[in-house]
């Protein structure tokens, strides 16, 4: 192929297009080598002069033609991610957008496909660079093509559609690979609309010219317009001729979609012909480019499915950070940071705050590990004492908060039932047969009202219940209290 090939030129580094002229030459062993050189340094190491979007979806571009699937699922990807959708400007832009069409293309998303080649065509008439656009122009013209060929009543308009997008690509371009493959992409469409005149003479120059370079794309491309030529016109030898051809040059580039067409042309030919060892061979090519796709696909859809779950494996783990971020670790409770965060999602009718009486004469006489095991208990009792729907907490050392949300709650009769059943409660198991049991005072306060001055007001309430001698509760509020204990 021509080194001064201007397609992608000035978009992509020249290694990289290096890599791109030896597969459309049909060279894939000295194309891979070249490749692995090209990532050696990773193959998301972009010099800063690229756009990385480009260079990143070009090489996944490269990786997808010589089989390194997951490689090119994880470069489109970061190239996808990279780039700016929504406000795409520029050639480079342009660029990225057709290659990621035509990745999605090789995938069968072909809706998809289409809405970004459309995209693409649209930036590069923005951008004002006729060579990109000739580019762009040249997909969307094969994407009409495409699915002209899989419509029904409407082929001849999806037809007349890419030879006009064709004609205008052709009109921009410059001497090279992207004009010669439209004069081989137009001649399909013109042979398929009936102009079979003009059709071979497109393709036979696309060939002559594919031919002089070495660019095996084009000639694969015009090999196969020229056998769907023939056929047409009953030459049914020649036309198996060009299909081979075709076949025969579509594996050497390691093009998978056109190996497929092009086999399956040939094995209608062979048909016709009714050349049995023909129509065979054909059918293995197909056959054999059909596995190369479905397992293509199988490797994408396990990288996916791997994908899916590490991003669920990570998104668990970092909810179950943000879980462990509001849980106490030592009783397994909200703590301050976690009742603070739910008080401000739901209107709190009682706060209720308590603490172990004389707490620090349990930890000095029976051991900070006893300490532990009292609150990790007081905590239990908590939970069997408090609704479902009520919000416990931890909120520093051994200071405890419940929440009651709900309609129809009466706060200081749950505090008097907590201080009864720790007062009632066998702490043996804690702190031993001689050691006092402990008792816990409590500070309630009604609401509905902001969190910060409910609390205030039931910490008040605390420390009176402290000061008139522990053991329990006292109301910031115009309830009344229930009975004292005897």
């Amino acid at each position: 192929m021509r080194e001064n090939d201007p397609l992608m030129a000035g978009l992509v580094p020249e290694p990289d297009r290096r890599v791109r002229m030896l597969l459309e030459s049909g060279r894939p062993n000295a194309a891979g080598l070249a490749f692995k050189r090209l990532i050696a340094n990773g193959a998301d190491n972009v010099d800063g002069q690229w756009d990385p979007c480009v260079v990143l979806v070009h090489r996944a571009y490269l990786a997808w033609r010589l089989d390194r699937i997951p490689l090119a699922l994880d470069l489109v990807a970061e190239g996808w991610t990279g780039l700016d959708v929504d406000r795409p400007q520029g050639g480079a832009a342009a660029q990225a957008l057709g290659m990621l069409g035509d990745l999605l293309q090789a995938v069968g998303h072909h809706d998809a496909a289409r809405e970004l080649i459309a995209q693409s065509v649209q930036v590069a008439r923005r951008c004002g660079d006729p060579g990109v656009l000739a580019h762009c122009l040249e997909r969307e013209a094969n994407c009409w093509q495409l699915q002209a060929m899989n419509a029904d009543g409407t082929a001849d308009e999806c037809f007349r559609t890419a030879l006009e997008l064709f004609d205008e690509a052709l009109s921009l371009a410059s001497p090279g690979q992207v004009r010669d493959r439209v004069q081989a992409g137009s001649a399909r469409a013109l042979a398929a609309l009936g102009n079979l005149a003009e059709a071979e003479s497109r393709a036979v120059q696309a060939l002559t010219a594919g031919e002089e370079v070495q660019d095996r794309y084009t000639s694969a491309i015009a090999n196969w317009v020229l056998a769907e030529i023939r056929r047409h016109q009953g030459r049914l030898e020649e036309a198996r001729t060009f299909a081979c051809r075709a076949v025969e040059t579509a594996e050497w580039i390691r093009d998978t979609r056109l190996r497929m067409r092009f086999s399956l042309a040939l094995t209608t030919i062979c048909r016709e012909l009714e050349d049995a060892a023909g129509e065979v061979a054909a059918l293995r090519s197909l056959v054999a480019a059909s596995r190369t796709a479905m397992r293509a696909l199988q490797v994408g859809l396990g990288q996916a499915v791997e994908q899916r779950r590490t991003a669920i494996q990570a998104q668990r783990q970092e909810s179950a950070a943000q879980q462990d971020a509001r849980r106490d670790p030592l009783t397994g409770l909200l703590n301050r940071r976690g009742v603070a965060s739910a008080a401000d999602q739901i209107a709190v009718r009682w706060l209720v705050v308590l603490d172990v009486d004389d707490f620090k004469e349990i930890n000095d006489t029976a051991g900070h590990a006893a300490g532990d095991a009292v609150l990790r208990e007081l905590a239990q009792l908590l939970r069997r004492e408090c609704r479902s729907d009520d919000l416990v907490c931890r909120w520093a050392g051994d200071e405890f908060v419940v929440l009651l949300a709900e309609p129809g709650t009466d706060g200081p009769a749950l505090a008097e039932r907590i201080r009864a059943a720790v007062e009632a409660h066998d702490w043996t198991p804690q702190l031993g047969p001689r050691a006092r049991p402990p008792t816990i005072s409590v500070g309630v306060a009604a609401g509905p009202t902001d969190f910060g001055p409910l609390f205030a007001d039931a910490d008040r309430a605390l420390y009176r219940a402290k000061r008139a001698g522990r053991n329990r509760i006292e109301v910031e509020s115009d309830q009344p209290l229930p009975p004292a204990p005897t």
